[in-house]
Parts: structure tokens; C-alpha cells; sequence
């Protein structure tokens, strides 16, 4: 007689498959993508280990399961991932949110607590927003902000605007489609300037996981044959749109540290600032101030 289904043993097998084709978090996968499955927390699964597996769910299952082993990102098939404990809806119009972009943003809110505006709101560009998860978790941990998110992908808003609405800050972030600030009245500065600009280079691609280079949108990822072509073109931007005593704040990849560095060091309008570094010690956070 064939042994019956049950949670547990569907998520032995399952991580057992995923390993074989290459998941690094084998269990973490097939407990996520079984939750999602079943419309239920992950922690859930824990007290369902006997419960036998309908048809049904395991059929539901089975596709996602499918899926991921070809190599289509998790958060792509359940739609979400946490970022600085929210949960962010993403589709493959958006980059998967890191861990690594949250220096970034504890860098920034940081900056945000010892700024003296006067009163007035604290006002926060985020350039190429993506899901959103920079200007969000900032407006939604620093009430006192103002943030404009900006975008140059019209399917990348749609997705930051229904998180903002999610995350009940949509009051307090402005979207706007644009390239860098081409589309934004003159007029429009910045106390703080932040961004996840792409920064990988056309060479670069071919190296990178399967998951991310076939599913990943390309137009937030690539910047050139030196990684670095957007990031050219923030900095003088930047300046321009930056109260004076204002600062900007760059994710970078650790390899383009020197170079990063040199560019915002080759303008005067620049004040260099010190260079965050992840957990792993590794360059990540290249900060300048508006002089």
C-alpha cells in the first residue's frame, strides 16, 4: 500500500528535490511555497506535520514546485517578500528586495533623526524606487518625512503605489515616472537623496544565479559596460537637486567602492562622507554631502 501524502512528508520531498536542482534553502522554499499554497503562515505548518495533503494542494503545489526548479525567484511566485520586517508585494516588473539594501535605509534614517529642518517635513527622493522599499519603510519609520518616489518603469510604480497604499503611507509619497529627475519640475530639492541605482555591468550579467539574470528585470540590474553609467549620471543630477547641507546616499556593488568614490571626489559640490559597510565588512553605502 502506497504511503499517504501528509504535510510533513510532501515538504521532506520537496526540499529533497529543490537541493537537487541547486536551491540553497531547500526546506525554507518548500515551507514557504506550501504556505502560500495551502493560504496559510508558515509557522502553521509546523503543527500540520501528520495532516494528510488533499488533491487539490498538492496539485497547486506541485506547479509552484515546478516552477522554482526551473528557476523562477520564490518571491516571484508567492508575490511578496519582507523588507525591514514589512511585507512588500512584488512582481518580476520590480527587483526582489535584499538584506543588503537595508544599510541603506537604517543609514538613512539615521541621517533623517539628527536633521533640523525647522518644523518643516523632511523631504526624501528615492530614485528608481522599484517596489518601493526604500521610500516606503522610510515614510512609514520617519513620520516626519515627505518622500518622492520616482521610477523611470510605469509597471514598477503600479507595483510601489498598491505597497504604499498597503503600508498606509501613501499620503506621505508622491510617485512620479521619470529618468533620474528629468521629469520633475525645477523647483523640486531634497534634503536627502537616496538610491539602489542598477550597478551591474553588461559583462557582469552572464555571471550572475540563473534566478536573478532570467527573471530579474535587466533595466534595474545593468548600467553599462562599466556598472557604472547610471550612477554617472546621478551624481551631477543629485547635486543639482540637493539643499545645500543635504545628502546623498548610493547602494553600490563592494568592486565599485574607488571608483564611486572618485566620481562624487571629481565635483567640487561634493562633500565625500564615509563608505557603510554590510556585515560581511564590504563596502555598501557611498555617502556625500551637498556643500
Amino acid at each position: 500500500m502506497a504511503e499517504d501524502w501528509t504535510i510533513g512528508r510532501l515538504l521532506q520531498w520537496t526540499a529533497d528535490y529543490l537541493k537537487q536542482h541547486g536551491s540553497e534553502s531547500p526546506r525554507l522554499e518548500a515551507e514557504v511555497l506550501l504556505a502560500h499554497a495551502r493560504g496559510c503562515q508558515r509557522i502553521q505548518l509546523y503543527t500540520s506535520f501528520s495532516d494528510p495533503a488533499a488533491d487539490d494542494l498538492r496539485t497547486k503545489f506541485r506547479e509552484l514546485v515546478r516552477r522554482r526548479a526551473e528557476g523562477v525567484p520564490v518571491a516571484y511566485l508567492v508575490g511578496h517578500r519582507e523588507f525591514y520586517s514589512l511585507d512588500f508585494r512584488v512582481t518580476s516588473d520590480v527587483l526582489i528586495p535584499r538584506p543588503e539594501t537595508e544599510l541603506l535605509v537604517m543609514t538613512l534614517l539615521d541621517r533623517i533623526k539628527a536633521c533640523d529642518v525647522a518644523g518643516r517635513p523632511v523631504e526624501v527622493a528615492d530614485v528608481g524606487t522599484g517596489s518601493g522599499i526604500i521610500g516606503i519603510t522610510v515614510a512609514k519609520h520617519a513620520p516626519q518625512t515627505h518622500v518622492t518616489a520616482i521610477d523611470v518603469s510605469t509597471a514598477a510604480l503600479a507595483v510601489a503605489k498598491d505597497n504604499a497604499a498597503r503600508l498606509a503611507v501613501a499620503d506621505r509619497v508622491r510617485f512620479i515616472e521619470s529618468d533620474l529627475f528629468s521629469a520633475l519640475p525645477a523647483e523640486s530639492t531634497f534634503d536627502f537623496i537616496a538610491s539602489n541605482p542598477p550597478y551591474v555591468s553588461t559583462d557582469e550579467i552572464a555571471n550572475l544565479p540563473r534566478e536573478v539574470r532570467a527573471y530579474e528585470p535587466e533595466l534595474a540590474l545593468v548600467a553599462g559596460p562599466t556598472g557604472t553609467s547610471v550612477i554617472e549620471r546621478l551624481i551631477p543630477q543629485a547635486a543639482e537637486r540637493l539643499r545645500s547641507g543635504g545628502s546623498l546616499l548610493l547602494e553600490i556593488s563592494p568592486m565599485l567602492q574607488q571608483r564611486v568614490e572618485a566620481l562624487i571626489a571629481a565635483d567640487a559640490r561634493w562633500e565625500p562622507g564615509p563608505t557603510a559597510k554590510d556585515l560581511a565588512a564590504l563596502a555598501r553605502v557611498v555617502q556625500a554631502r551637498r556643500r
